[in-house]
């Protein structure tokens, strides 16, 4: 029977580009998606943007764009990561799509009339300088499980606990770096803890084949009751409060879906537009139980993806994934890859400097493996295993048999080969099954290993046989060329062999591949046959070799960039008289107010000494509320030259700090005077 597939990754959420984690999984998902196609499974591979929540939004914001905006570009980036890595999606959408919006508002209206959506007032964090409340994701603090530092809101990167912001230690404002202040709102929940989910998600989970055996042991903690009767699954909090980019939650004007309820309701939307582009109906679809919903994610997701996903789906009356894939974090030599330290790795660099991609994808599948590991990127390996596997080993048996076959044999294969040729090719046949079976576990470093040794094998017989030998010996007799006829021959329909186990992770060289070989495209059930005496067509350069000079370009930018103060390089060096030129002043803020129709603008009347206060308009109503300004003391370009805006005439500007990454590195902060400075004093 003919397996059905919905296969998804990860949404990537939409506020920045691709980072080569991203890439990882998209690989590993993109490998697994062409191994079952090949061997004639339906397949739907979907994924979108991850296109809601606050960080978008203050994101947008800061550049001057609205979310949908901000979100378009992004969006726009990503087919050259995609393209350029040969990873095929069959369709691309957002959580911000009408088939997302209209998705997560039926989930919702399905789970409260099931009476699993609860409201209860809350006490939740407020940033009393931003004044607004804050999301998860802008909290941080110690975890109350484990107390490791610089943990975000919701849940813990180290030991995964899952938690309420409020349960955080020494929390503070990611936004400000303020101490949040506590304020009452209420709040939608998604009753987690009822019995029917608890009992649903004991018995989903330990379905077998539904997840791995460590992501099974994990989860099995969260079920864990002690005897105080802490402990258990808890109600998840749902909703957000208005400012928010998200869907509205029906019925409830000013509140939002938190944006991890509709963005897995993405998998579903993408794959419903999908669908309906083909004129296919997205519900039957879903209703055929022959249907298998896989997902790939990372170990960072799984609470998402095996508590609150399979229970939302399960009762809004719909099918439940199959299975969850988790895979591990992928490192830089043995360390976790961060831009701010230098030691990440930009895959569209990568792309830039010309390197294979093919290279990249051999070697994480040479790495992964069906558990939840974190793999290594090593460079020397990286380059040794390249070199080693796919020049030395593979390409290099059709670039020593398929100019022979050209110049001796016009192209034309043998239509047979001797018994130990046949001994060998039987040998490579034998093992689709067992290599199919890896693919078809994500046990992908052993199918790679078991396709090298395959070519060790082929190597050895062109290395017993000598074709250069034969060829020498070609004119003293037809034996010598029908020798060398059968071993080139059994070079080639190996070579064809091995490129057919590889296709999957090496897409576009399989293309070339079939071309030069004059076949139609590759499938698992082709091994089991010969191309007998086939003609061939002109041999092409397939593959070079890495330079490692070529990886020292990639890694060599990160140091680079990590190294400046405050995220940018010091500027040109000036002189004395440059720097006079400049007339900043001690000014007063006397009065601050929002301007009308600005979301970033505040008015500050400031006195400067002179004889008529002067009036200007700075961008930091992000960081600031009016009433924090009035009264303090500021500096100020007084001889900066009046510009006339929408808002009025701007006579200066005051001065403050930032990152120049204000994306990572969010936070504002308006330059102050010490105690006992008075307006119009010159700063020097």
């Amino acid at each position: 029977m003919t397996r059905k597939l919905f296969v998804t990754t990860a949404l990537p959420y939409a506020n920045g580009p691709f980072h080569i984690g991203h890439m990882m999984e998209y690989i590993q998902a993109d490998i697994w998606v062409r191994f079952q196609r090949m061997v004639g499974s339906e397949v739907n591979f979907v994924c979108a943007d991850d296109a809601h929540g606050a960080p978008i939004m203050i994101s947008a914001d800061k550049a001057g764009k609205t979310p949908q905006e901000f979100v378009a570009g992004i969006a726009a980036g990503r087919a050259q990561y995609l393209d350029g890595f040969h990873i095929a999606f069959d369709n691309w959408h957002s959580t911000d799509a009408p088939e997302n919006h209209e998705l997560a508002r039926d989930i919702y209206r399905a789970l409260k009339a099931n009476g699993l959506i609860a409201t209860r007032t809350i006490e939740q964090f407020f940033d009393p300088v931003k004044g607004m409340f804050l999301p998860d994701r802008y909290i941080k603090g110690e975890c109350p499980k484990c107390g490791t530092k610089e943990q975000y809101g919701d849940n813990c990167e180290n030991c995964g606990a899952v938690y309420s912001p409020t349960d955080l230690k020494n929390p503070f404002s990611t936004l400000s770096g303020a101490q949040p202040v506590l304020k009452n709102s209420e709040h939608y929940f998604f009753k987690l803890s009822d019995a029917r989910c608890v009992e649903f998600l004991q018995s989903w989970t330990q379905t077998p084949g539904r997840l791995q055996s460590e992501v099974l042991n994990k989860i099995k903690e969260w079920f864990v009751v002690d005897e105080q009767g802490q402990g258990g699954l808890n109600d998840w909090d749902i909703s957000r409060d208005a400012p928010y980019f998200g869907i509205e939650i029906p019925d409830a004007p000013g509140k939002y879906f938190y944006v991890w309820l509709d963005a897995p309701v993405g998998y579903l939307a993408s794959l419903k537009n999908l669908l309906g582009k083909r004129g296919q109906d997205f519900n039957a679809y879903m209703a055929d139980p022959d249907v298998e919903q896989v997902h790939f994610i990372g170990k960072d997701i799984v609470t998402f993806h095996t508590l609150f996903w399979p229970a939302m789906l399960h009762f809004s009356g719909r099918k439940t994934p199959n299975h969850v894939h988790v895979h591990g974090f992928l490192q830089l030599s043995g360390e976790k890859m961060s831009k701010s330290r230098g030691t990440g790795l930009s895959p569209l660099r990568y792309l830039e400097l010309g390197l294979n991609a093919e290279w990249m994808r051999y070697y994480i599948a040479a790495k992964l493996n069906s558990h939840v590991e974190d793999i290594d990127l090593n460079p020397a390996d990286f380059v040794a295993r390249v070199n080693s596997d796919l020049i030395g080993k593979y390409i290099n048996i059709a670039s020593r048999a398929a100019g022979f076959i050209s110049k001796r044999f016009a192209g034309k294969l043998s239509a047979e080969v001797g018994i130990e040729g046949s001994e060998l090719l039987a040998v490579m046949r034998a093992k689709r099954q067992t290599i199919a079976a890896l693919y078809d576990e994500r046990e992908l470093g052993k199918a790679m290993r078991e396709v090298m040794l395959l070519a060790d094998s082929v190597n050895e017989f062109v290395d017993t046989h000598k074709p250069w030998e034969l060829a020498k010996q070609a004119g003293q007799g037809t034996a010598n060329s029908d020798a060398l006829h059968d071993v080139c021959t059994v070079c080639i329909e190996a070579f064809r062999l091995l490129t057919l186990y590889l296709k999957p992770v090496l897409p576009a060289l399989a293309a070339q591949v079939e071309a030069f070989l004059r076949i139609e495209p590759l499938k698992f059930a082709d091994a089991d046959r010969a191309l007998g005496a086939h003609s061939i067509g002109e041999y092409q350069h397939l593959m070079q070799r890495i330079d490692p000079k070529q990886l020292d370009a990639l890694f060599e930018p990160a140091a680079v960039e990590a190294s400046p103060p405050g995220g940018e390089p010091v500027a040109a060096e000036i002189k004395i008289d440059d720097f006079t030129k400049v007339d900043l002043r001690i000014a007063k803020i006397v009065h601050a107010q929002r301007v009308e129709g600005s979301t970033k603008l505040l008015q500050l009347t400031l006195d400067v000494g002179e004889a008529t206060p002067r009036k200007v308009f700075s961008g930091i109503q992000s960081a600031y509320q009016p009433e924090q300004l009035t009264g303090k003391f500021t500096i100020m370009v007084a001889n900066l030259a009046p510009r006339k805006m929408k808002f009025g005439v701007s006579e200066g500007m005051v001065l403050a700090a930032s990152h120049a990454d204000e994306k990572a590195n969010p936070g504002l902060y308006i330059l102050e005077a010490w105690p006992g400075a008075t307006p119009g004093l010159r700063v020097r």
